[in-house]
């Protein structure tokens, strides 16, 4: 198969039509059945963080997704162009901004009962690196990493070529 490619205005409305087009692409890849809610929360996080993210840094970019299968892979890459925020003091020790796209599971979101509070606006506000906790616990593999240009989110799932 070859790569789709989805480009997206970043409004939380688009964040559906993205998780529903990654299903039905998944599905054609032929990841089974019984993964696609696995890919179409997953992909709907990383989307839901990227489009927070340009509505804060640069609400006139596109938010972009890049969905193929290789080597018996299903790989969905949601890439931002927001810039990337370095973790603050205020961030518990070892825990890295999830803006800042440190390279690594996303694992930094763990243990951190009690420290849901509200962000400068009032609403409420998940811990640095919450998103990518729940997107690694629906994916098989997730790397997340930082350019110049923004951050890009890589999630995969095992695939098998659809029957004829």
């Amino acid at each position: 198969m070859a790569t789709v490619e989805v480009t997206f205005t970043p409004l939380p409305a688009h964040v559906r039509t993205a998780r529903l087009v990654a299903t039905a692409v998944a599905r054609r890849s032929g990841v089974d059945e019984a993964l696609l809610d696995e890919v179409r929360l997953a992909v709907g996080e990383a989307c839901s963080r990227a489009v927070e993210a340009h509505r804060r840094h640069c609400p006139a970019e596109p938010v972009r997704i890049e969905m193929t299968d290789a080597d018996e892979r299903f790989v969905v890459v949601v890439s931002d162009h927001a810039p990337a925020v370095p973790a603050g003091p205020s961030a518990p020790a070892g825990a890295a901004s999830e803006d800042a796209g440190s390279e690594g599971t996303g694992s930094e979101g763990a243990g951190y009962d009690g420290l849901i509070g509200r962000d400068q606006d009032g609403a409420m506000a998940f811990p640095a690196g919450f998103g990518l906790a729940v997107i690694s616990g629906l994916a098989d593999d997730v790397r997340v990493w930082s350019t110049s240009s923004g951050v890009s989110v890589r999630m995969s799932w095992p695939s098998a070529t659809p029957a004829p």
